[in-house]
């Protein structure tokens, strides 16, 4: 989801150098390579080397999950005074557990339901303590300037969204009236994250039009706002599969079809978003560059879960360029992926050569 990921001075430089402590906006790096995997297992292919490959991605994210988390508990990191830039980032760290730990469940892993229902109460407790501290602490503190609002303000919302869709994947692995009560905790999981996410989108416009979209190093950032948007998509239809097994009639044929009428028009939305996410990245382009920080994670995770999105209702629906724009979406996700992960290795790199 993802300045998310810029600290306040990385925003006015040119050449980003390595954090001398690791923050919680590394996690995107386990947030978006997660995703990939994820996805790939979501679109309407069949290429036998589809599943394989997305397994080692998976692994990968898995991996870096567990270096991170073992280096930020080594440092002895506690959260710091942070502006109200810098407090976005911890909804970070809750969705690259749920990330990790949903993704092991769509691929069928050895023990992945007790490993991913450990992930999903380690995420959403996270997640959910991100959506009322975050806010809280904006609402408490220092007034916020007129331009502040960018688009990392979602960043601690969308964690329960993550967490709603991972609850679906669980729920049909539980008896019925665990099933009940998991499938209405992912209703209002995804409540709490869309009627945030309604109240903070018109004060990202309104700042876009009356103030502009900013330095160039913020471009990624207006990429978080289909992070919310492709995840609730997501969400709506993974709950609508496993509605009908736990809800009884009339909610659950309901919650199939909520799935496909709520998800097509966000889909519109979240298009447009994207057009407009891109046009903005190519203007801070040809005015100066975007450098690079970890911001540029929030050119992956969102995109994925637009994938995740998209290959769902190309499912329901059976249409041809639903399953077409899944398709492209993901060529995009892998794009994006790639050119981020390759730069931040050589960041990473650089900084570890640079250590006395």
């Amino acid at each position: 989801m993802t300045a998310l990921l810029i600290a306040p001075a990385a925003a006015a430089t040119t050449r980003p150098q390595p954090p001398a402590r690791l923050g919680p906006n590394w996690f995107a790096t386990v947030m978006g390579t997660g995703i990939v995997g994820t996805a790939a297992t979501t679109l309407p292919l069949h290429a036998p080397a589809l599943r394989p490959a997305a397994t080692a991605v998976w692994a990968l994210a898995a991996a870096l999950l567990v270096v991170l988390s073992v280096t930020w508990v080594a440092q002895r990191h506690r959260p710091a005074a942070a502006d109200q830039v810098t407090a976005q980032f911890w909804g970070a760290p809750p969705m690259a557990a749920l990330t990790v730990g949903g993704g092991a469940l769509v691929l069928g892993l050895p023990a992945a339901v007790p490993f991913d229902a450990v992930c999903w109460l380690i995420g959403t407790a996270g997640g959910l303590a991100t959506a009322v501290a975050v806010p809280y602490r904006m609402m408490t503190g220092r007034p916020a300037a007129p331009d502040a609002a960018f688009g990392g303000w979602l960043m601690p919302l969308v964690p329960p969204m993550v967490s709603a869709a991972n609850a679906a994947l669980l729920a049909p692995y539980l008896p019925g009236a665990l099933r009940l009560d998991l499938v209405l905790a992912g209703y209002a999981l995804f409540g709490v994250s869309l009627a945030a996410t309604v109240v903070v989108l018109p004060q990202l416009w309104s700042r876009l039009v009356h103030h502009g979209p900013g330095p160039a190093a913020l471009a990624p950032a207006w990429w978080i706002v289909l992070g919310p948007l492709g995840q609730s998509i997501t969400a709506a239809h993974l709950l609508g599969i496993v509605a009908p097994t736990a809800l009884p009639a009339p909610y659950g044929p309901a919650a199939q079809a909520f799935a496909v009428l709520y998800g097509l028009p966000t889909l519109g939305f979240a298009l447009l978003w994207l057009a407009l996410a891109a046009a903005l990245t190519i203007r801070a382009a040809r005015h100066g560059g975007v450098p690079f920080t970890l911001s540029w994670w929030a050119f992956v995770f969102p995109v994925g879960t637009l994938v995740t999105g998209t290959a769902g209702l190309a499912a329901r629906t059976h249409a041809t360029a639903l399953t077409a724009l899944a398709v492209a979406l993901y060529a995009l996700l892998v794009t994006a992926w790639a050119t981020a992960a390759t730069r931040t290795l050589a960041m990473a790199v650089r900084g570890i050569g640079q250590k006395p």
